[in-house]
């Protein structure tokens, strides 16, 4: 008992050093977001006094400068949209692998698993070049972009929870005189909520912060928010900080609202895949 209690405490201390760990680097962007440009440079482990609280003016310069409000639209089309895409085609993709088995069906599969593990280095400059090729260099194309890389992760999680799911309601519902598109929204799909949802956070988090995607089809044309952040940095490395900050804050809130309001989604269905599995 005093072992594990031990080992319970150390994991405690741990993960705590951990989470503060990550709290501080937003805490300090959140701070000096309220602070003039000059004191962020100078100081910016200190908290904001009557000479360096600047208010929302560094807010108000940085939606102007970057455009924010129409970055923020791009950000939210192209998140929104692409991960329904992913969760839709890569939850039936796994459903038909699963039930489906055959020498292909695991050809099919294990692609989708080796997809996991190929940088996106190795591939970004042949995917650009066909990405203007197929006209995809736009807010819709980068959807289906999203969907070819996002699918590796979510067909793997969805295949290892659809096996769960006993064959027999399906075959209930087929002998009922349900099609298969019938079948998948009417019995498949409810069961596959808790694992959906969670693929959905996962993919939610990962689109609204990508960076380089979005900068090597989209360019300049259609600036998504870390997009137009970038573009804050000036001539000669110049960098309106205070404007920087402020955009950031604004950049991560919305993502951290939706993180924190659905984690309890990512537990259900972690527990769930691991209990039914």
């Amino acid at each position: 008992m005093e072992v594990s209690r031990s080992v319970g405490n150390l994991l405690t201390v741990i993960l705590v050093v951990l989470s503060v760990t990550f709290l501080v680097p937003i805490f300090l962007v959140a701070m000096n977001s309220v602070k003039g440009k000059l004191y962020i440079s100078d100081a910016p482990f200190q908290l904001p006094k009557a000479d360096t609280f600047v208010g929302l003016s560094n807010y108000i310069e940085g939606v102007s400068k970057t455009e924010f409000l129409k970055a923020a639209g791009y950000s939210l089309f192209i998140t929104v949209c692409s991960v329904a895409v992913i969760v839709l085609f890569t939850s039936m993709t796994a459903w038909w692998i699963t039930r489906v088995k055959n020498k292909f069906t695991s050809i099919v599969y294990y692609l989708f698993v080796f997809a996991m593990i190929v940088p996106f280095q190795m591939v970004m400059f042949p995917m650009v070049k066909v990405a203007n090729m197929l006209y995809l260099d736009n807010p819709v194309g980068i959807i289906l972009i999203y969907l070819g890389f996002g699918s590796g992760l979510s067909v793997f999680m969805f295949s290892g929870f659809v096996k769960a799911i006993p064959v027999s309601l399906e075959e209930a519902a087929m002998i009922d005189g349900c099609s298969p598109i019938q079948i998948y929204f009417k019995i498949v799909w409810p069961i596959l909520k808790p694992t959906a949802i969670t693929v959905a956070i996962l993919n939610t988090m990962w689109v609204w912060n990508d960076y380089l995607l979005p900068y090597l089809v989209l360019g300049t044309d259609y600036k998504t928010i870390p997009i137009a952040v970038q573009y804050l940095q000036g001539g000669y490395g110049s960098i309106d900080m205070g404007a920087m900050m402020a955009v950031l804050v604004l950049a991560i809130v919305p993502i951290i609202v939706f993180y924190v309001s659905c984690q309890k989604y990512i537990i259900k269905g972690v527990a769930a895949g691991a209990v039914k599995g």
